[in-house]
């Protein structure tokens, strides 16, 4: 799978005659392959397409990418002066570069390599990205099942007495052996008063009972991300607790019925936050309902106060609203949605009532 052709399509309306793409995120969603930090580079033209990169890579790329000319950089011919003969070859007088990843010094370095106009670009690939083809899709939907399934296991050897770092290097480990190629962020996992920090790093805190633990995690599968966060109690709960959960629960459950396309990022969190707000918890509610998750794990479009765009069909977005009383407990449910104009569909199944172990 790859989307040169559909980034190509989009190139006039841009105004462009090519784009570049340097960002590791944007060169997988491109070419379908995947080569580390800066070690590859990719041309989109009306008429042909180009993946650059060292020998490290050149074999695998030619196995992997279809559609494109694979070019090997070396010794006296790097990127520049490859993209400067594709420049000259296909008449390129304006190109698309990603001005929100480019450093300064390298659009300085390739604004005098090439003989063209550097024109920004970032929000073709953003715009393109944020709307899931099926074949995403599916793909997004088999990374959730991999996380879905490390949690039920996980699930059978949270007690007390077991360490956070214990559970998060259990859920790396699980989602690896269900077919994970890696994990799509550092697994938070955090009980009983760490449960207040949203993203707390796991610790050597003991489990207790009477306590919830909080895990966020995800997979990356087919170099998409998955992400989905589950709250559990251990032993017992209190009335406060109780509630807390029930709340969480009861506004992840309002966003998501306000989730479609045509919604605005700001109605949809609105819709969330409202049910928080109205039991007294607004103030411990400090992130947004969602992010769009994709190639990155955060990427667009978002569920948040401040965008008042509507969001588009297609696009995949968490759920994830959250109550946290500092030094006491926290608690946040997360799912994954994809939006239709009709409403949206839940790409996550794992059950999410109050599970006390």
């Amino acid at each position: 799978m790859n989307h040169f052709a559909k980034i190509a399509a989009q190139l006039r309306s841009h105004d462009l005659d090519g784009v570049l793409l340097t960002n590791e995120a944007n060169r997988f969603y491109a070419s379908g392959f995947h080569s580390a930090g800066t070690d590859g580079m990719a041309l989109v033209t009306p008429e042909e397409f180009y993946y650059f990169t060292d020998s490290r890579y050149t074999e695998a790329a030619r196995r992997h990418i279809q559609g494109a000319d694979i070019r090997e950089v070396g010794a006296g011919r790097g990127y520049s002066a490859l993209l400067q003969e594709a420049v000259q070859r296909h008449h390129i007088r304006r190109l698309g570069f990603e001005d929100a990843y480019m450093t300064v010094r390298e659009h300085g370095f390739y604004a005098r390599a090439l003989p063209c106009e550097l024109v920004p670009a970032a929000d073709l690939l953003a715009e393109l990205r944020a709307v899931k083809d099926p074949e995403e899709l599916e793909i997004l939907i088999s990374a959730q099942r991999i996380a879905e399934k490390a949690l039920a296991d996980i699930l059978n050897e949270i007690r007390p007495g077991v360490t956070e770092k214990e559970i998060a290097a259990r859920l790396q480990y699980l989602m690896l052996h269900y077919g994970a190629e890696d994990k799509s962020f550092d697994p938070i996992v955090v009980s009983g008063p760490n449960g207040s920090l949203p993203h707390g790093v796991p610790s050597e805190k003991v489990i207790q009972a009477g306590e919830f633990v909080t895990m966020d995690f995800g997979c990356v599968y087919r170099g998409y991300c998955s992400d989905m966060t589950r709250t559990v109690a251990v032993g017992s709960v209190t009335d406060e607790m109780r509630r807390v959960y029930d709340t969480v629960l009861r506004a992840q459950l309002a966003g998501i019925a306000a989730a479609k396309a045509g919604a605005t990022g700001r109605a949809v969190d609105g819709a969330a936050r409202e049910v928080i707000e109205q039991a007294g918890y607004g103030p411990c509610f400090g992130h947004s309902f969602g992010h769009g998750v994709g190639v990155e794990i955060h990427e667009g479009p978002n569920a948040t106060p401040s965008n008042d765009k509507p969001l588009p069909a297609g696009a995949v977005i968490s759920a994830e609203p959250g109550i946290y009383l500092p030094g006491r407990l926290g608690v946040r449910i997360e799912d994954v949605l994809y939006l239709t104009e009709d409403g949206c569909q839940n790409l996550t199944l794992a059950p999410k009532d109050l599970l006390i172990l």
